[in-house]
């Protein structure tokens, strides 16, 4: 038989085993949520990134209205 828990020392009540077993299984979920939110990537889009919004500063001076267009 393949044991998943085996009491070495001591004689546990069966409270005290079902403690154990609750916490162990709680571990265990936590631990393969993490991984599950981990392993998905967010995916984000082009549209809401922020270097969107930053650009070029605007040119000045005289004649600055044609350098964009040469």
């Amino acid at each position: 038989m393949n044991d998943v828990l085996r009491v070495v020392a001591g004689s546990p009540t069966p409270e005290e085993l079902a403690a154990v077993t609750a916490v162990l299984a709680a571990v265990e979920a936590e631990t393969q949520s993490r991984r599950d939110t981990e392993a998905v990537p967010a995916s984000h889009s082009e549209w809401s990134s922020r270097a969107r919004v930053v650009r070029r500063p605007l040119p000045h001076g005289p004649g600055a209205w044609r350098s964009p267009v040469r």
